[in-house]
């Protein structure tokens, strides 16, 4: 989630990657990661990108 938050200062490949990185070693699962971004008021932002890896 905090590579998403500053995605402006570490870039948004860096974010993309951490993503990637999160579901190839299988540490979270969609609704895992939907319920953070929920919590953390970072859901409208990681949307597309949870659609698009799910």
């Amino acid at each position: 989630m905090d590579c998403f938050k500053f995605r402006n200062r570490i870039g948004l490949d860096v974010a993309l990657e951490a993503l990637s990185q999160l579901r190839r070693e299988r540490r979270a699962s969609n609704d895992e990661l939907w319920r953070l971004a929920s919590q953390l008021r970072m859901a409208n932002v990681m949307r597309p990108y949870l659609e698009s890896v799910a």
